[in-house]
């Protein structure tokens, strides 16, 4: 049985009391109202004054732009016309037809050309030209009117722009280059209202504040692409109520003040999206080069929808760190945008089914920090303006971006190497079947490579350490003794005295003219330095006794290179190499092996008076520095001056391609480089290798910071990098075509007899090449050296009249001839130097040949390097 109740109606009292409830708290409610709206009045004041303060400034420095150095296409280039317009799309240039057009430049190509119309605000002189292909090569270049270049370069790339003062980078972009799917990727997975609302959802406020209310841990939930630009723009990262008010408040200013396309730029340049080594990366022009390769306007779908992903939290989703959450995420996004009808299920699960395609995750290879910094320097100190970096400057440079990339993956592998080195270095066992103990406090070293260009000093790559977002401490620009590297001064020292015909004097007394086959005493010496005595060794502590100078550079022999620097002056040493840029060096017989330190960078420098032909070249890196049109504001040109005779620079060359050949650097040639070069190794505490082609001068430098000894040569450290760089160097096109180094005018090249360094003929047929200044070569063959006639039964059966050996020469010191045109031959030492050699081998001691042997020439020649042991490769 239902039971009703029947409510009694108020009295006139009771209604009376609701009425007032319903008075009061309305008077409640329009209190509340108008202090809500008198505390928003006062902070959209106070808020105006501070946005419009902000407003009136750039939202964004203007950051300089630092270009790489201009591609030079050439006839005969492996090329095609497609990846030349994919380089002038990367540097900014539009296709014909295309709006809007580029200020850069515009192209248009077909199957076998490219045409290029540089625009107003180009490197170059807006001169057209047409590049025509035949295959994948390189054909011909012809300017407007058909006539024939013998070259073109293309626009310079960009490398970065330069870092703000909180290492932040961005590269600015406008509405209007930001993809379509980027936006629309953004919109639906973080604001999917954001061009109908007026810059705040409501509904999206009201669960926001419902659920941290609830949870008490402020998520601070939804927040409209509006609402974030303001929060990072103008206020502190704190999770407060107020600060939301606030928020609300800059937001309706700014949605006042701009179009929605304009507060999606904003936004679009402004939001942070990850770390890159020690830079942070703000905006999604900066983000799309960090993660992708790519200039913002080339994002396909997949990679927009990354991007975008990115966005609720880069370092938790950073998809180097972890792939499969930033998988994850990002097809959460392109499902998002099914859901919004911004694209079909179709292209979303085509999407969903690629896989992450991101660029290699080097900041060295991609943007040469170090060498940015470099430039960075440069500009400060040419300029002296420390607001240079926020007026959009276009600062173009010697870099070549393959090469950097070459030797960020060279010096990237070769350092592994050498840490599997340092590691077996510090591995032991107790006992042979005792397990391997590694210690823990192992000191894995730094490295730094240098490569410029010889003959123009164009600092091509530089690398400064093995990872700039561990340390920026630039070790191609630290001092560090030098070692054995230095040693090609002594001997292109010594080269200059015979210039002269004068007459080097050794410790026996010999005196003749300086020649590669010039014997020089490796046996140690010690020498009185003021009240003290200094007796070098050599690396492995070998001594060879009497030596060729060619011989000595080859093996890298301190004894002998310190008796060569005696001979020549110390102070003679030292001055040349303060003329080529090693500013320390003093007339000390240490100065012979690199006991004075110099940057990897200036050895570089240094190191072109010999691939330069005896012009030294001041490495540069900055070649023009604009304004944000494009007019020039300064251009640099490269400082050079002749150190060496042309024939000086040869005859040394000659000597390190020895070293490269048979020497301490013939490892190199194990790895696999086989193209015409020049080097020399280097050992100190740290271990060095410089080397050159015709065309590319590199050096190497492996060392600690703390300058404790890394126990490994230049041939096992430094060597393997340069020869996995120069592999990858001559790979390339521009630096594919390698040439023998050729003798200047005044130098001839003889095969001698390695058994008497006397000239070779069919008797002696164990030869090599060997370079001398014109009347400086041996004259006498290897079998007449002393007018021999006897026919070659009586020199097998050893009967007839042997010829008389010549006393040896006078040992006092002989008077210094006069000095020389250098262009003209100097008088024929064949006795002070070639006679010599012959005596000085003579009197070691030979193995005796049978009769076997003489006959059918075999058996052990007189042959200095085989007559000796032969040191393992060390400096």
């Amino acid at each position: 049985m239902a039971l009703k109740v029947k409510l009694a109606p108020l009295s006139s009292s009771g209604k009376a009391f609701n009425r007032k409830v319903l008075q009061i708290a309305a008077v409640a409610v329009g209190i509340v109202i108008l202090f809500f709206i008198a505390v928003f009045s006062f902070y959209y004041v106070k808020y105006k004054n501070i946005v419009d303060e902000r407003l009136e400034k750039p939202l964004f420095t203007n950051t300089a732009k630092i270009y790489a150095a201009a591609r030079e296409v050439r006839p005969g280039q492996k090329l095609t016309a497609n990846f030349v317009a994919q380089e002038l799309r990367s540097a900014g240039y539009t296709e014909d037809g295309t709006n809007p057009v580029s200020p850069m430049g515009t192209y248009s190509v077909n199957a076998k050309s490219i045409t290029i119309h540089p625009g107003a605000q180009s490197y170059h002189a807006p001169d057209a030209a047409t590049i025509s292909f035949e295959g994948s090569t390189v054909n011909q270049i012809t300017d407007t009117n058909g006539d024939q270049l013998a070259a073109y370069e293309l626009e310079p790339l960009l490398i970065t722009g330069l870092s703000d003062q909180n290492r932040a980078k961005r590269r600015l972009v406008t509405y209007d280059e930001i993809p379509h799917y980027l936006i629309l990727a953004v919109t639906s997975i973080e604001d999917r209202r954001f061009f109908e609302h007026g810059g705040v959802d409501y509904f999206r406020i009201l669960g926001a504040i419902r659920s941290d209310l609830l949870s008490r841990r402020y998520r601070e939930g939804g927040s409209t692409l509006t609402m974030q630009l303001a929060r990072g723009f103008f206020l502190t990262p704190e999770k407060r109520f107020k600060r939301k008010l606030i928020e609300i408040v800059i937001t309706f200013q700014l949605e006042h003040r701009f179009t929605k396309q304009q507060i999606f730029q904003m936004y679009a340049n402004q939001i942070p999206l990850g770390q890159q080594g020690s830079f942070a990366i703000n905006g999604f022009g900066e983000a799309a080069q960090a993660y992708f390769g790519k200039d913002v306007r080339q994002l396909n779908l997949p990679e927009s929808a990354l991007l975008a992903g990115l966005i609720q939290s880069p370092s938790r989703l950073n998809p180097y760190r972890h792939p499969t959450r930033a998988l994850e995420r990002r097809n959460m996004v392109l499902d998002a945008m099914v859901e919004t009808g911004a694209i079909t299920k179709e292209q979303g699960e085509e999407a969903k089914a690629s896989p992450l395609k991101l660029a290699t995750q080097s900041v060295d290879a991609n943007e040469a920090p170090y060498f940015v910094d470099l430039v960075r320097d440069q500009i400060v100190q040419k300029l002296g303006d420390a607001e240079y970096n926020h007026q959009g400057l276009r600062i173009y440079t010697s870099l070549d971006p393959q090469l950097q990339a070459a030797a960020s993956d060279a010096v990237n592998d070769g350092m592994k190497r050498v840490d599997e080195l340092v590691t077996k270095l510090h591995t032991h066992r107790a006992s042979k079947n005792a397990p391997a103990t590694v210690d823990s406090n192992i000191v894995y070293p730094q490295v730094a490579m240098v490569a410029l260009n010889p003959h123009t000093g164009q600092v091509l790559a530089l690398v400064g350490g093995r990872n700039y977002g561990i340390s920026q401490l630039n070790h191609a620009v630290a001092h560090r003794p030098t070692g054995s590297i230095f040693k090609p001064f002594v001997y292109a020292a010594a080269f200059n005295t015979s210039l002269s015909g004068a007459q080097l004097t050794n410790s026996d007394g010999v005196s003749g003219v300086f020649t590669p086959v010039t014997m020089l005493n490796d046996e140690p010496t010690t020498y009185t330095i003021g009240d003290q005595e200094y007796t070098p060794h050599n690396y492995h502590n070998e001594e060879y006794g009497e030596i060729t100078a060619r011989f000595a550079l080859q093996q890298s022999q301190n004894v002998a290179t310190i008796a060569l620097a005696q001979m020549v002056g110390f102070n003679n040493v030292a001055a040349l190499a303060r003329d080529a840029g090693i500013k320390s060096a003093r007339g000390t017989p240490s100065v012979a092996i690199g006991a004075y330190d110099a940057t990897p960078l200036e050895m570089a420098g240094a190191y072109t008076v010999f691939a330069n032909s005896g012009v030294k070249i001041d490495p540069w890196m900055l070649a023009s520095v604009r304004n944000a049109n494009g007019d020039v504001m300064s251009d640099y040109a490269p400082t050079s001056k002749p150190i060496l005779d042309p024939r000086v620079a040869y005859l040394t060359t000659s000597l390190m391609e020895n070293v490269i050949n048979h020497g301490t650097a013939a490892g190199v040639r194990a790895m696999g480089f086989s193209a015409p070069a020049a080097g020399k190794t280097g050992t100190s505490n740290d271990a060095w290798f410089v080397g050159y082609t015709s065309n590319l001068l590199c050096i190497v430098w492996v060392g600690n910071d703390d300058y404790t000894d890394i126990k490994l040569d230049g041939a096992k450290a430094a060597a393997p990098i340069w020869a996995e760089f120069m592999k990858r160097a001559v790979a390339l096109p521009q630096y594919s075509d390698t040439k023998d180094f050729v003798p200047p005018d005044g130098v001839t090249e003889v095969q001698l007899d390695k058994g008497t360094n006397l000239i070779s003929d069919a008797a002696c047929p164990n030869a090599y090449t060997a370079a001398f200044l014109d009347g400086t070569q041996p004259t006498d063959t290897c079998d007449h050296s002393n007018g021999d006639q006897r026919n070659l039964f009586q020199k097998i059966f050893g009967i007839g009249e042997k010829p008389v050996v010549p006393p040896p020469p006078v040992r006092a010191q002989q008077p210094l001839a006069q000095p020389v045109n250098p262009t003209t031959p100097v008088p024929n030492p064949a006795q002070g130097t070639a006679a010599n050699n012959q005596n000085a081998n003579a009197e070691q001691p030979k193995k005796k040949r049978g009769f076997f042997s003489r006959l059918f020439g075999s058996g052990k020649k007189d042959d200095q390097p085989q007559q000796q042991p032969q040191p393992n490769p060390q400096q």
